[in-house]
C-alpha cells in the first residue's frame, strides 16, 4: 500500500483511486472468499487451517515480541514531532497563543453573543418578513465575521441555501485560508467532510442543502449525532412551502426522521429572532450536532427580542396567558398561522395561547414544571399546526389533542395554495381547538 501511493504521488498531482485486491476470510480452508466468513465465527477447525496458512504459531491475545516492538517504534516517530509543535507554540505571541487555544477548545467569543443580541434588537424593531434561510444569511453576515472558527459551505445550493456570506472567501488550492467550499452536488461527501473538520478541531463547519437531501447525508448525521461532533447543517426548503418543485423536493417525514436520531438538535425556527437564537444555540453546543430548518417562503416576524434565548427552551408561550385552557403549538412557517387561529378564536370568546415549538430535543430536557407550564395540565385542549407528517407529535398532545399537517405526500404549487389544498390554516387549527374544547 505505501509503494503504491508514493506511485501515485509521483505519477500525478491529480486525485487517484487505489483498488485494493482482497479474499475475504483469506486463508480459511474452506470459508475463504465466501459469505460464510462475514458475521459470524469461523469455527476452530477453520481458524487452525488459517493459522498454519499465515504461519501464524502464536497462542491467541499473545503479541510477538517483534510485532510488539515494531509498533512501539511506531509510537515513538510521533515524539519529536510532538516536541517541536510544543516549542512552537510556547513561542506564539500571548494573544495568538490564547486565540490558537480558545479554537481548539471550542469555546465561543463573548462577541457573538453580543453581536447576535444586536441583531435580534434590529429584526424585532424592523419586523422584515423574510424566509427563514435569508434570515440565517443575514445572522450569519454578523457572526462569521467575529467567529474565525467558522467555515462554510453548500452541495451545489449556495444561492438557495444563503450559506455564503460576504466575509468568507472560497477555499481553494492556491488560497487554503478561505473559509467556504463548494462541494458540488455531494450531500453525503459534504457531511462525511464536516465530520473530519469537527474532529479535527480548531473550525466550527456547517454546511447546506435541501432538506429533503437529508436523506443522502444521513448516515453522517447520525455518526456525528454518536459522536459528539459540533457540525450545522443549515436544511433549507423545509416544507410544501417551496411551492412549485413538487413532492420530489418537498419533505414530509424528515422531521420525524432526524428527530429520531438520539443526541441530534433539530431546530425549526419561527422567524429572524428565532434563527437568531438557533444559531447560537448551535454555536455553543460544543459536543451536539444541529440541525436547522428554514423556509424558502417568507414568513413574519412574531417575536420581540429580549434579552433572553428562549429557543434554549426548547417550545415558550409566544402569545397569550398559561392559564388558557387552549393550546396551539407549532414550529417554523407554521406559527403564524397558530396566531392566525388564536384571534379567530378570540372573537368566539375561547381564551388560547401560542406556543412556539423550535426544538423537541430542548423542550425534552426542560423539567416536568416548565412543560406543564407551557403546555398546561392534563385537561387542556392541545392543537399542533406543522406542515409535515404528524409522526412523533402525539407526545406533546396528550389525551385532548389534534395535529394539523400532512397526511401524505405534497404536490406542485404556489405555497400558499398547497397550504389550502392541504387544509393547513389558521381556520383547520382554530376548528380543531372548537371541536376539542366542546
Amino acid at each position: 500500500m505505501t509503494r503504491a501511493i508514493r506511485k501515485a504521488r509521483k505519477v500525478t498531482d491529480k486525485p487517484s483511486l487505489i483498488a485494493c485486491k482482497t479474499i475475504i476470510g483469506y486463508g480459511a480452508p474452506t470459508k475463504a472468499g465466501t459469505a460464510a466468513t462475514h458475521g459470524s465465527p469461523l469455527g476452530k477447525d477453520e481458524v487452525a487451517g488459517a493459522r498454519q496458512k499465515l504461519g501464524w504459531n502464536h497462542p491467541p491475545f499473545e503479541i510477538p515480541e517483534a510485532v510488539f516492538s515494531a509498533w512501539r517504534k511506531v509510537g515513538a516517530r510521533g515524539k519529536s514531532a510532538r516536541r517541536k509543535w510544543a516549542k512552537r507554540h510556547g513561542a506564539m505571541t500571548e494573544p495568538d497563543r490564547a486565540e490558537f487555544d480558545r479554537r481548539q477548545s471550542g469555546d465561543i467569543p463573548a462577541a457573538v453573543g453580543e453581536v447576535i443580541s444586536a441583531f435580534k434588537a434590529k429584526v424585532a424593531g424592523e419586523k422584515p418578513a423574510w424566509a427563514t434561510r435569508r434570515s440565517s444569511q443575514e445572522v450569519l453576515e454578523v457572526i462569521n465575521p467575529v467567529l474565525p472558527d467558522t467555515v462554510g459551505g453548500s452541495a451545489d445550493l449556495t444561492g438557495s441555501n444563503n450559506t455564503k456570506t460576504a466575509s468568507l472567501k472560497p477555499g481553494t488550492k492556491a488560497e487554503p485560508s478561505g473559509r467556504y467550499i463548494y462541494y458540488g452536488i455531494r450531500e453525503h461527501a459534504m457531511a462525511a467532510a464536516m465530520n473530519g473538520m469537527a474532529l479535527h478541531g480548531g473550525v466550527i463547519p456547517y454546511g447546506g442543502t435541501f432538506l429533503v437531501f437529508t436523506d443522502y447525508c444521513r448516515p453522517s448525521i447520525r455518526l456525528a449525532a454518536l459522536m459528539g461532533l459540533r457540525v450545522i447543517y443549515v436544511m433549507t426548503h423545509d416544507s410544501i412551502g417551496l411551492g412549485e418543485d413538487g413532492p420530489t423536493h418537498q419533505p414530509v417525514e424528515h422531521l420525524a426522521a432526524l428527530r429520531a436520531i438520539p443526541a441530534l438538535q433539530v431546530m425549526r425556527p419561527a422567524d429572524a429572532v428565532e434563527t437568531a437564537e438557533c444559531w447560537q444555540i448551535a454555536l455553543e453546543s460544543k459536543k451536539t450536532p444541529s440541525v436547522i430548518a428554514l423556509t424558502r417562503q417568507n414568513v413574519p416576524t412574531v417575536r420581540g427580542a429580549g434579552d433572553e434565548n428562549l429557543c434554549r427552551r426548547g417550545a415558550y408561550i409566544l402569545a397569550g396567558e398559561a392559564s388558557a385552557g387552549v393550546r396551539l403549538i407549532a414550529s417554523g412557517s407554521e406559527v403564524s398561522l397558530a396566531l392566525g387561529a388564536r384571534d379567530l378564536l378570540a372573537k368566539d370568546g375561547v381564551a388560547a395561547a401560542v406556543v412556539s415549538m423550535p426544538s423537541w430535543e430542548l423542550f425534552a430536557a426542560q423539567d416536568d414544571s416548565y412543560r406543564q407550564q407551557v403546555l398546561g395540565g392534563d385537561g387542556t385542549v392541545r392543537v399542533a399546526c406543522e406542515a409535515a407528517t404528524g409522526f412523533g407529535w402525539q407526545r406533546w398532545l396528550g389525551a385532548k389533542g389534534a395535529f394539523v399537517g400532512m397526511k401524505g405526500f405534497g404536490a406542485s404549487a404556489k405555497a400558499a395554495d398547497l397550504y389550502k389544498h392541504f387544509g393547513i390554516t389558521a381556520e383547520a387549527i382554530a376548528a380543531a381547538a372548537r371541536r376539542l374544547a366542546q
